[in-house]
C-alpha cells in the first residue's frame, strides 16, 4: 500500500500533467502512477532550465516536466 507521501506525489504530478495526459495517467495501475510521479520528482529536481523556470513560475516548470515525463506513454 502507498504511504501517504506516494499519494501526495502522484495527486502533485497529476495536478501538475495536462487534462487529456492526467486521463491516461489515471487508467495505469497505481505502481506506474507511482514511477511516473518519481520520474516527475527527478525531472524536476535534475533539469537546471526547470530551476530557473521554477524561480519565475513554479506552476508552470511542474507542468514542464509532468508532459516530459508523460511524452512517451501510448
Amino acid at each position: 500500500m502507498p504511504t501517504d507521501d506516494t499519494d501526495d506525489t502522484v495527486n502533485r504530478f497529476l495536478n501538475a500533467a495536462s487534462p487529456a495526459a492526467r486521463e491516461k495517467i489515471r487508467q495505469l495501475p497505481p505502481g506506474e502512477q507511482e514511477k511516473l510521479a518519481a520520474a516527475w520528482e527527478a525531472e524536476l529536481a535534475e533539469d537546471t532550465d526547470l530551476d530557473t523556470l521554477s524561480e519565475l513560475s513554479p506552476a508552470a516548470a511542474e507542468s514542464e516536466a509532468a508532459e516530459r515525463v508523460v511524452q512517451n506513454l501510448p
